[in-house]
């Protein structure tokens, strides 16, 4: 997980939950309820130009994708490039319902003003929607997103704004759930848990979300180890890290980390360190680790094997995924960008297949910004090849959790690294909803 750098050290005040369960859904969705009147009067009305399909006057439908690309930090080029592989290949085969997808493609760089400038280009453009994307600047791009009518499906879930927003519409819990249900797989498999997690904003809320999973579990918190997401090395960290983790000499402890694309520079400062200390386990969430990194590092002899690793998805490995490998295949052959293991690649993917199946829902009406939210907010329901559960993103659908009220999808799987390669640890998708729940109070 990554996000902006902190400006404060004080935490954050969260809310503190009391009463029923029934309770908690009513004020989540009280907290929903009151975003959907605020966005509603937004001087330019949170919908869009009616009559306006896609931004190019015929059948044309225009959405965007965007990513952060060639930073020091977390990159996610293979976003962007399979949005344009699921272009030329719906293209290909007579477009959606008979509309040609037409898809634009921003870099966000990291930066809040380049988040910000995507959302702009967004609406000057009059893209019908932004589709499976990933930044960490969710204030600076839901802004303009929101004022314009724009719908964000499929994002990456970086960020609470993207759990928050009325024109937010994400299929996976994001780094919420994958962190709960870290924690509630660790808490059955370690002794001392030690994070090590980016010193940031976003990165503030990560021992929450683990801590409550572990506490579901019946375990002890775990340490908590801030550190800079674009270090070069992590030598500091390790050790303490290490330290923390061994120190019952009667149960296994785990280091956890949860460092984006700064997870490989992670472990090779714990391989150097981790053979001064007693032996101890690994844990880390998909998209701070994939199966190109541990075939990368050695494979088998990776320091990834044997580590717990939380997902949303099934395993790269799964024949669910096959129709997405046909597509790279015939689209995208050669572009190295796009990695089929990738969490970022695979968001894209399922991301678009809700873009097609809410076009193809409405028919032969006119494909507006506001006619997609209609289709969304009014009970649709989507498969995704059993690649999520069916989705929906009805005021029904939306999940206790005070801090996250458009959290539809709290389901992940467990992973461990076997052999070199990531294996399903339990079969079937984890709901960690109610871990989400209680995480405010944990």
């Amino acid at each position: 997980m990554t996000g902006r750098r902190r400006t404060s050290t004080t935490p954050p005040v969260r809310p503190q939950r009391t009463g029923s369960r029934v309770s908690t859904k009513v004020k989540a969705r009280a907290l929903f309820a009151g975003a959907v009147v605020a966005c509603a009067s937004i001087a330019v009305g949170c919908g869009v130009v009616p009559g306006i399909t896609g931004g190019s006057g015929d059948d044309t439908i225009t959405v965007m994708t965007w990513a952060p690309q060639d930073t020091p930090a977390t990159n996610k080029p293979g976003m962007p490039a399979m949005a344009e592989a699921y272009a030329r290949w719906v293209n290909a085969n007579g477009g959606i319902h008979g509309h040609k997808l037409k898809v634009l493609t921003c870099n966000d760089h990291n930066d809040t003003v380049y988040a910000a400038k995507c959302a702009r280009r967004a609406a000057d453009e009059n893209v019908v929607a932004v589709v499976g994307s990933y930044s960490q600047h969710g204030r600076s791009f839901l802004a303009p997103l929101e004022a314009a009518g724009i719908p964000y499906i499929g994002g990456y879930g970086v960020t609470d704004d993207e759990f928050s927003s009325p024109l937010s519409y994400p299929i996976n819990g994001g780094e919420p759930a994958l962190l709960a249900g870290l924690g509630e797989q660790l808490g059955k498999a370690c002794g001392p848990v030690a994070l090590v997690r980016p010193d940031t904003v976003a990165g503030d809320q990560l021992p929450v979300l683990l801590n409550a999973g572990l506490k579901a579990e019946g375990h002890a918190p775990g340490t908590d180890q801030r550190a800079a997401e674009d270090a070069t090395e992590y030598s500091q960290q390790t050790q303490l890290a290490l330290g923390r983790a061994s120190s019952d000499p009667l149960k296994r402890g785990c280091v956890v980390s949860a460092l984006g694309d700064r997870t490989e520079t992670f472990m090779d400062s714990f391989r150097r360190d981790r053979q001064d200390y007693p032996k101890v386990g690994t844990g880390t969430v998909l998209g701070s680790l994939d199966q190109s990194l541990i075939d990368s590092t050695g494979g088998q002899s990776s320091p990834y094997e044997g580590a717990h690793v939380t997902g949303w998805y099934p395993v790269a490995s799964d024949k669910r995924w096959d129709p997405m490998r046909k597509v790279i295949k015939e689209q995208a052959f050669g572009d190295n960008r796009i990695d089929p293991a990738d969490a970022g690649v695979q968001t894209t993917w399922i991301a678009y297949n809700v873009l097609k199946s809410v076009v193809e829902s409405l028919g032969d009406s006119q494909v507006t910004s506001l006619a997609i939210r209609h289709a969304l907010d009014n009970g649709l329901k989507v498969t995704t090849g059993r690649l999520t559960p069916t989705l929906s993103w009805r005021y029904e659908d939306l999940i206790a959790a005070v801090d996250f009220p458009r959290l539809v999808n709290a389901h992940v799987t467990f992973q461990v690294v076997r052999k070199g390669q990531l294996a399903s640890e339990r079969n079937g998708f984890i709901d960690v909803s109610k871990t989400l729940e209680n995480a405010d109070s944990t």
